[in-house]
């Protein structure tokens, strides 16, 4: 079995150099770090990490609290920080808050009891500073966890693409489905799409917009696709622009059970770009979240020595599938 010390007469260093370099310590200086790395990896050396964890009061984890891990989004979210985690060594320990508030202050304490090297809270709701008292380097990830860093999509900008890209087709009667008001994710994408309707609206060339409010989830999507398709007065939607993916596709459900034909009767629209999006029938337009680098750049913040990272901010990017055509 291969052992620190094989690894250091590898690389011709100390045992402590070793062990510094395992540690991430930033005193060692580059050429020596790479020497024994490399035989790190000849040598296919496995870590002590109890030892370790013992050494430096830390463990090789990085944790991740998601609100629904069933949620398609969350699940490649997760996906790419665990890839990125592996790049560094590291493993991912999950947990799930269920959408609720006080299981995600117990699932923390929990996680932040096991002393991982990181923390990384896709926040279930908004909330106050609660104060956590911990030396763990904590992330927000896409949604704002009290006071801590943000790492983000441009959930405003996002939405503001779909709404020019439905303006350009000629939709005039449009509604919007929003996700729940008490996260900060769901009012910056209500926000922008209705804000930059309102730029392009006119005297000459009038927009009407409804909105509605449900949660990110395909049942939400079928019960306000029905009342929206339903209603029993004249004013019909030509399209309907939905908060999520999962909104997004409950409305296509809807829309053929009341056979109507996407996209000639009905454009509509989501945002995330789950893989769902691409495979259903008619593929849906939606806004691609940049996972790999939201999962990049949080991690990066986790190992920064930057006790106050600055907030970062990244742009999605339009789809633009088969669920959107010109109103017939």
């Amino acid at each position: 079995m291969t052992t620190v010390r094989d690894v250091a007469k590898m690389a011709g260093v100390s045992v402590g150099t070793v062990s510094r370099v395992l540690s991430e310590n930033k005193a060692v200086k580059q050429p020596l770090k790479e020497r024994v790395l490399s035989a790190v990896q000849k040598l296919d050396y496995k870590p002590n990490l109890a030892a370790r964890a013992l050494r430096t009061n830390r463990i090789d984890v990085i944790a991740l609290v998601v609100p629904d891990i069933t949620n398609p989004f969350f699940a490649q979210l997760a996906k790419c920080i665990e890839t990125e985690a592996a790049k560094r060594g590291h493993s991912v320990m999950l947990a799930n808050s269920h959408d609720d508030a006080n299981t995600e202050r117990k699932q923390i304490s929990a996680l932040l009891d096991r002393s991982p090297r990181g923390m990384l809270v896709v926040a279930a709701a908004d909330t106050g500073d609660l104060g956590y008292n911990t030396d763990v380097p904590i992330v927000s990830l896409d949604r704002r966890f009290e006071n801590f860093p943000l790492v983000s999509t441009d959930h405003s900008e996002g939405s503001a693409q779909i709404a020019n890209h439905l303006y350009k087709l000629g939709h005039r009667k449009i509604a919007y489905i929003a996700g729940p008001q008490s996260t900060e994710v769901g009012r910056s994408r209500r926000d922008g799409f209705i804000s930059r309707m309102e730029e392009l609206n006119s005297n000459d060339d009038p927009v009407t917009l409804r909105t509605f409010e449900g949660l990110f989830d395909y049942g939400s999507g079928e019960d306000i696709g029905r009342q929206i398709l339903t209603a029993s007065d004249e004013w019909r939607p030509t399209a309907i622009a939905a908060a999520s993916d999962q909104l997004a596709i409950g409305v296509l459900r809807t829309a053929r059970d009341l056979k109507l034909e996407i996209p000639a009767d009905l454009s509509v629209t989501g945002f995330d770009d789950i893989a769902l999006a691409s495979l259903i029938v008619p593929r849906l337009t939606t806004i691609r979240q940049p996972t790999e680098l939201l999962a990049e750049t949080a991690l990066a913040y986790v190992f920064s020595e930057n006790d106050t990272p600055e907030e970062k901010t990244i742009k999605g990017e339009i789809v633009i599938r088969g669920s959107t055509s010109a109103p017939r």
